[in-house]
C-alpha cells in the first residue's frame, strides 16, 4: 500500500503541470482545443520514440497489433479516459484558475466509488460517505471562486470538470477490467503490453486520436502559437508520459478495490502542487479563508477515505 501511495503522490506532482500550464496558455490566448489535442500528439511521438530508443521496438509493434485487434475497445477507453477527460479539463481552464480546476477535479474521488460499483466491484459504504467530505471541500473552494468571479464563469469552470471526474476513472477501469478478464462484455486482454505502463498509455493515446480529429474539425480553432506548441510539449512529458505512467503503474499494482481507491485518492495532492505552481509561476493570489478550509476538507477526506478503504 505504501508504494502505491508514494507512486501516486509523485504522479500528482507531475500531473499538476497540466493545470498550471493550461491556465497559462489560456491567459496567453491559446485555444483550449490545441492545448488538449497537441498534448496527445506530442505523447504519441514521445511514447513511440521511447520504445524505439529503449530497445523495445518489437514490443511497440506488438502493441500496435494489439490495438488493431481490439480497436473498438481501445477507441472507447481512450476517447473517454483520455479524450473526454482532458478536453473538459482544458476547456475549464479558460474560465477559472488552474488550482481551482485541480481542486474541483478531486470530485473524481467521489466519482470513483460509483464507477467501481458500476463495474460490480465492492466499495465500503463508509468510504462513499467520506467522499462527501471531499465534495464539501470542493464546494467551498468554488463558492469562494464565485464570490471573486461571476457565477457563469464559475459554472463553466466547474461543471465540465464534474463530467471529466467520471470519465477518467471509467476509462482506466475499462483497461483494468480487460486485464483481469472477468467481464464477459469486455475483451479479456492477456498480453505483455498490458503489463507495461508505457504501452498502456500508448494504447489509450491511440484510442483518443479519433476524438481529437473530430474536435479540431468541428471547432476549427486558429493555428497554435509557437509558445503553445512548446508548453503542450512540456505538459505531454510531465503529465502525459511521466505522471500517467506513474499513476497507471500504481493503479495496476493494486490487488483489490481498497488499493485501487487508494491510488485514485492520491490525486488530491494535485491541489497543493497546482496552487504552489500558480503562485510561483503566474503570480496568482493565494486562496482566502474559505478556500483554505475547502482545501483542508479535501485533504482530510483523502486521509479518512484511504484509511477506511485500507481497513476494509
Amino acid at each position: 500500500m505504501f508504494r502505491i501511495l508514494l507512486t501516486g503522490c509523485l504522479a500528482a506532482l507531475f500531473f499538476s503541470s497540466t493545470f498550471v500550464l493550461n491556465r497559462a496558455m489560456s491567459l496567453d490566448g491559446g485555444h483550449w482545443v490545441w492545448s488538449a489535442s497537441l498534448r496527445y500528439f506530442w505523447m504519441l511521438l514521445l511514447l513511440a520514440g521511447w520504445l524505439a530508443v529503449s530497445g523495445r521496438a518489437r514490443l511497440g509493434i506488438e502493441t500496435l497489433k494489439l490495438f488493431r485487434k481490439h480497436w473498438i475497445f481501445w477507441t472507447v477507453a481512450g476517447s473517454v479516459g483520455f479524450g473526454v477527460f482532458y478536453a473538459l479539463i482544458t476547456f475549464s481552464s479558460v474560465f477559472t484558475p488552474g488550482w481551482v480546476v485541480a481542486a474541483t477535479w478531486q470530485l473524481t474521488i467521489l466519482a470513483t466509488p460509483f464507477v467501481l460499483l458500476g463495474f460490480g466491484r465492492r466499495v465500503p459504504l463508509r468510504a462513499i460517505l467520506l467522499t462527501l467530505v471531499i465534495f464539501a471541500g470542493v464546494l467551498l473552494i468554488n463558492v469562494e471562486q464565485a464570490a471573486t468571479a461571476d457565477l457563469s464563469s464559475t459554472l463553466w469552470g466547474a461543471l465540465p470538470v464534474l463530467v471529466a471526474a467520471f470519465a477518467y476513472p471509467f476509462g482506466n477501469q475499462l483497461v483494468w477490467e480487460a486485464r483481469k478478464g472477468e467481464k464477459t462484455w469486455l475483451p479479456a486482454i492477456d498480453h505483455p503490453a498490458m503489463d507495461d505502463s508505457i504501452c498502456r498509455v500508448l494504447l489509450l493515446t491511440l484510442g483518443s486520436l479519433p476524438l481529437w480529429g473530430v474536435l479540431i474539425a468541428v471547432v476549427s480553432p486558429p493555428p497554435p502559437s509557437t509558445g503553445q506548441l512548446v508548453q503542450t510539449g512540456i505538459v505531454a512529458v510531465c503529465s502525459g508520459v511521466v505522471a500517467t505512467s506513474l499513476f497507471l503503474y500504481a493503479r495496476h499494482q493494486a490487488a483489490n478495490t481498497a488499493e485501487l481507491a487508494a491510488a485514485d485518492c492520491t490525486q488530491s495532492m494535485e491541489v497543493v502542487f497546482s496552487l504552489l505552481g500558480e503562485a510561483l509561476l503566474l503570480g496568482h493570489v493565494i486562496p482566502g479563508m474559505l478556500g483554505w478550509i475547502g482545501i483542508g476538507l479535501t485533504m482530510l477526506g483523502l486521509i479518512l477515505y484511504v484509511k477506511v478503504q485500507a481497513t476494509g
